[in-house]
């Protein structure tokens, strides 16, 4: 078989992708929205860097095709390999089937996603084994929808870039990311926009014609399968090519340095962007988003935090009073909606602890998340914070360094530790607290003796708690009041968690089952913590890091925003209901001011306490951000696109106690500027800040 011939496969789907990507970019080119002219040298560099980088792209996302050709083989099914690797198949089909795997410890979909691929690829292997007349057809079969595939991707990614290049002009960035987190509601939107059955229809008869003419170019692979040696040196030239993309791509998308924007955002492969999207976890507030000159925007954001000046959010803090160097636990409770505890309306007595806490604590009762993801949950009481555009601080390569909460805590001589029951390198969590001078405590510091039930997320909460009370405990031999930020993990699908603790299983993967233990661990960690000596002595801030669903019929549907906070020290922090509208940035600085600090100030957060503070809350998704203020919601979105919806209470909410408030949300009728421009200026100084990196600590 000729060298030409063993690379079919490739080669034809590989013209097939170049072609559509010049299609595609002179498409994009006479498109309305690209309104720019080009000269020689942008046109050289769109059709030929772009090309070259569209191939290295290609080489890249074909290392299935390629794993898929080199396991094709007779050798395989020959006695009694064939039959030891069928009943190997076999095996692991009813192992993922009945046994309790690492896919059912997650749950959802995903252990049926899982037991249909190897079924799938359990009776193929069987048909190919016990049907070896008919080997040939089926394996054609089978090499034609791998084909299709790839057409129909190939396809697919095309007519996605011509949309989102209809939408916003550019290659994909974090919105099409944003994209793959909210797939309900973007295909929802995307069914109610476009024609999607038509152009559907059309994609599969395109992609069956192409699939059939790329097929009958390329069966000469199937018909006469390479040899082992032929297979190693298609396996050289492909990993050879492979590795040289890796270097090459990064290079020319370097070379995308045109004055002419339009232009960049031509010559560069969508794909790649997305990657550098879901990499960079950043969306360009400035180039998507509706702004006010930059000396305007600081100066409504001084109006709105008292004490700023300049175009920064430093200011001083000073009480009149002496600081108090109380150790502080803040706890942050995983997926607690502020509808799971009695007081705000549930009556299924799923948390009866805090229920029960909360009349001992100052109890914040209008407290809203800023987001709906537990890495913006720890940005906000961690920086205290807006929620930018994009994926939360957290999770973005400029995550050190930052004014932290821990920072205040260090300049006061605390120890400062990050405690959760899983792994911290989840989530970025153990770059980004280390990279701010927590120490961690996570699943890989606890002895085997130490954990009783762990799933895949980590330990159960009665194992963090347990390790919590040693780590406490040694600490106050220090002599040196601690700072210790625990997060929870057995409120998490799949909701497991040890048997006979509650009135649920725990193997019932129930979430009220899932917040009932939360609540029971909790009342567990409290008994233990009272019996400490250091008790007395400390302050415990117990805040949801998000609810437990973000969907609704809005943007930002307000109610699925509520969350649970309170503080609590018996003696020292008296019991009372707090009832304005907050933040969930504020429950820090509100406990600052608790213990009286004196300090510099960088945070957004404020001390909801002061006479001088004036309610307001920050709620947001990856593109959606939200300013609730005078019972109305501002959201402002990428396109520059403002929405404002007044807040009613719900009729039968009208005569309910204060913490029960749920509302309606209505398009506002009469646009408050005022509120647009407040909210603008909260997101675009916030962005302004991150950019030009002036959220760093202060030594």
């Amino acid at each position: 078989m000729t060298l030409s011939k063993k690379f079919s496969p490739f080669y034809n789907l590989m013209l097939f992708y170049i072609i559509v990507s010049i299609i595609l970019r002179i498409v994009l080119i006479f498109h309305p929205i690209t309104q720019s002219s080009f000269g020689f040298l942008d046109i050289v560099k769109i059709f030929g860097f772009g090309l070259i980088s569209d191939f290295f792209i290609f080489v890249l996302v074909s290392g299935f095709l390629w794993i898929y050709l080199i396991f094709i083989s007779d050798s395989k099914y020959l006695k009694p390999y064939g039959y030891i690797f069928f009943g190997l198949l076999v095996a692991l089909l009813l192992y993922v089937s009945f046994g309790n795997t690492i896919l059912n410890e997650y749950g959802g979909a995903l252990p049926a996603i899982g037991t249909a691929f190897i079924a799938i690829k359990t009776i193929l292997f069987g048909l190919l084994l016990f049907l070896p007349k008919y080997r040939s057809q089926i394996r054609f079969w089978l090499f034609t929808f791998v084909i299709f595939l790839y057409v129909v991707l190939i396809l697919q990614n095309g007519i996605s870039e011509y949309f989102f290049w209809n939408e916003f002009g550019v290659k994909y960035n974090f919105i099409a990311v944003n994209y793959l987190v909210y797939t309900n509601e973007v295909i929802g939107n995307i069914m109610q926009s476009y024609p999607v059955i038509p152009i559907f229809t059309a994609l599969f008869v395109v992609a069956g014609l192409i699939t059939y003419l790329i097929v009958r170019r390329s069966k000469t692979y199937i018909e006469s399968i390479p040899t082992f040696v032929q297979k190693t040196q298609l396996s050289g030239i492909y990993l050879a090519l492979f590795g040289l993309s890796l270097l090459a791509i990064p290079f020319l998308s370097a070379q995308e340095n045109s004055p002419n924007i339009f232009a960049n955002e031509l010559e560069a492969n969508g794909i790649y962007k997305f990657f550098l999207a879901f990499k960079n976890s950043e969306l360009d507030y400035f180039k998507f988003y509706k702004t006010l000159p930059e000396k305007e925007a600081y100066a409504l954001l001084q109006e709105q935090i008292p004490g700023i000046s300049g175009e920064t959010s430093l200011r001083k803090i000073q009480s009149d009073a002496t600081e108090n160097h109380k150790n502080v636990v803040l706890i942050t409770i995983e997926s607690y909606s502020a509808d799971f505890m009695k007081m705000y309306g549930n009556d299924q007595n799923l948390t009866p602890f805090l229920d029960s806490l909360a009349t001992k604590s100052l109890l914040f009762t209008n407290l809203y998340a800023v987001g709906n993801r537990t890495v913006r949950g720890l940005e906000a009481v961690t920086l205290c914070f807006p929620p930018t555009a994009g994926e939360s601080v957290v999770k973005r390569e400029d995550n050190k360094n930052k004014f932290s909460t821990g920072n205040i805590f260090k300049q006061k001589g605390y120890t400062v530790k990050y405690l959760y029951g899983g792994d911290a390198f989840f989530d970025n969590m153990e770059d980004f607290y280390t990279g701010n001078g927590y120490g961690i405590v996570d699943k890989k510091t606890f002895t085997p003796e130490e954990i009783t039930f762990a799933n895949v997320w980590g330990v159960c909460d009665e194992d963090m708690y347990n390790k919590a009370i040693k780590v406490m405990n040694g600490e106050a031999k220090e002599n040196k009041p601690f700072f210790n930020h625990i997060m929870t993990v057995s409120n998490h699908r799949p909701f497991t968690y040890p048997n006979n603790k509650i009135d649920i299983p725990g193997d019932a993967k129930s979430r009220d089952g899932g917040v009932k233990y939360t609540d029971f661990a909790m009342k567990k960690f409290f008994e233990m913590a009272s019996k400490q000596p250091w008790f007395a002595n400390t302050v415990f801030v117990i805040i949801a890091d998000h609810c437990a669903s973000s969907a609704g019929k809005t943007e930002l549907p307000v109610d699925k925003y509520r969350i649970p906070a309170m503080i609590y020290s018996p003696g020292y922090v008296q019991p009372k209901h707090y009832t304005n509208l907050m933040s969930q940035i504020d429950i820090m600085p509100t406990l600052f001011g608790l213990l009286n600090f004196n300090y510099q100030s960088k945070f957004y957060g404020e001390d909801v306490l002061k006479t001088d503070y004036k309610p307001r809350a920050l709620i947001a998704t990856y593109q959606d951000l939200g300013l609730i203020k005078d019972n109305v919601l501002t959201i402002i979105s990428p396109k520059q696109q403002v929405k404002q919806f007044q807040l009613t209470l719900k009729k039968d909410q009208k005569t309910a106690p204060d913490f029960q408030i749920y509302y309606d949300q209505n398009p506002l009728i009469k646009e408050r500027t005022d509120l647009v421009n407040q909210t603008i200026s909260y997101y675009q100084t916030a962005s302004d800040i991150l950019k030009k990196k002036k959220y760093q600590k202060i030594n």
